[in-house]
């Protein structure tokens, strides 16, 4: 049986009312490899290209990522506990023309104050004396255990042509959370200095995070590009458990795919938005989504729900087949069958929430577990 886990379904609208908010595109808080990186990046390639932004501010964007993430897989220590070794945190946000990119990794306590001067170094210098120092400590061959000296840093404030914010949380004797906030300016935007409040924002929402075992959240309009990078993402996470990774994806799969076809949208009739997230907690992965639903549509929505969790394994088969070979089959039909394939592959019941948001629509949260 599923371990007991109280977890609260309106949860999920908060966290995509508060994502909406700080316009907060997706995150991503657990373990680094070269797989995952690549998919985060390639996730973020859609959202740019969906938004509409010029190839200059998609390679600032692209470089800023790469480097931060480099950063993560850099310090990523090979002697850290287990309990750090999926401690990395990566948030990218929108903030009127500007780009935010936030990474997040344990370092020894010992190395902040090489880092700080790093950072210091780096914030005390104009565009071109950065390149002037770029060029000095490159042909200097200073190198690092990690790959270099800063150099990565250097690159990260010359291309974003802003300062870049940081800072430091204890954790415990030995180790420190180590934040970087980058600011990419938009095409409009001169170059500045990073609200005080921003990195705040981002530091209060890793812990809201950490408190939820919240391992990824993708907030933004669901497609099927998208769909395949997240996919990707949590099956490079997941690496090694196979017969759960396979249990996950497939569920995944599904729960997506209900946003992708099936969600309604509160302003305009491009894309679904919603939001998808996993919490992971005592060897159990809980999939949420999130989006609006019509309230026209809710009623028969909760029956299918309901009748579905009340049915046994051989009547959920049964039914399913049924409703499979109804040759006449419609869009609500077709979304009954989604929550039929939920029910037999998690072999859970389903959870939901209905937070109502006006006359016209609310906010639908569905969870499913697998262990």
């Amino acid at each position: 049986m599923m371990p007991e886990f109280q977890n609260k379904l309106d949860f999920g609208f908060d966290l995509f009312q508060g994502m909406q908010r700080d316009n907060l595109n997706y995150i991503y808080r657990g373990l680094f490899t070269q797989n995952i990186t690549d998919n985060i990046i390639s996730l973020a390639e859609i959202n740019l290209d969906k938004a509409g932004e010029s190839s200059k501010i998609k390679k600032r964007v692209f470089s800023i990522m790469v480097e931060g993430l480099q950063n993560i897989t850099r310090h990523q220590e090979e002697n850290l506990l287990e309990k750090y070794r999926r401690s990395g945190i990566f948030v990218i946000q929108k903030q009127a023309n500007n780009y935010y990119v936030t990474t997040g990794n344990m370092v020894f306590k010992e190395s902040i104050n090489s880092l700080t001067n790093q950072l210091n170094k780096i914030n005390s210098l104009e565009k071109e004396d950065l390149k002037l120092y770029y060029k000095k400590v490159l042909n200097d061959n200073i190198i690092s255990s990690k790959g270099g000296a800063g150099l990565g840093l250097i690159e990260m404030a010359r291309k974003s042509g802003n300062k870049l914010a940081f800072d430091f949380r204890d954790i415990d004797l030995e180790y420190s959370y180590f934040y970087l906030h980058t600011k990419v300016s938009g095409e409009d935007e001169e170059d500045s200095d990073i609200p005080k409040h921003s990195l705040e924002n981002i530091k209060g929402l890793h812990e809201i995070l950490n408190k939820h075992n919240v391992l990824l959240i993708f907030n933004g309009i669901f497609s099927q590009e998208s769909l395949i990078s997240l996919l990707s993402i949590i099956e490079g996470h997941m690496a090694g458990i196979i017969a759960l990774r396979k249990k996950v994806f497939n569920i995944m799969v599904e729960m997506l795919q209900n946003i992708v076809k099936h969600a309604d949208n509160k302003e305009t009739n491009e894309g679904n938005p919603g939001i998808f997230f996993i919490i992971e907690k005592e060897n159990t992965y809980f999939l949420n989504t999130g989006n609006y639903v019509l309230n026209s549509k809710l009623d028969a929505l909760k029956t299918k729900i309901e009748y579905v969790n009340n049915l046994t394994e051989n009547e959920l088969n049964d039914f399913y087949n049924k409703s499979l070979f109804n040759f006449e089959i419609d869009n609500s039909k077709e979304s009954g069958l989604g929550l039929i394939e939920l029910r037999l592959k998690s072999k859970e019941k389903l959870s939901y929430s209905i937070h109502k948001v006006d006359n016209n629509i609310s906010f639908f949260t569905l969870q499913t577990a697998v262990y």
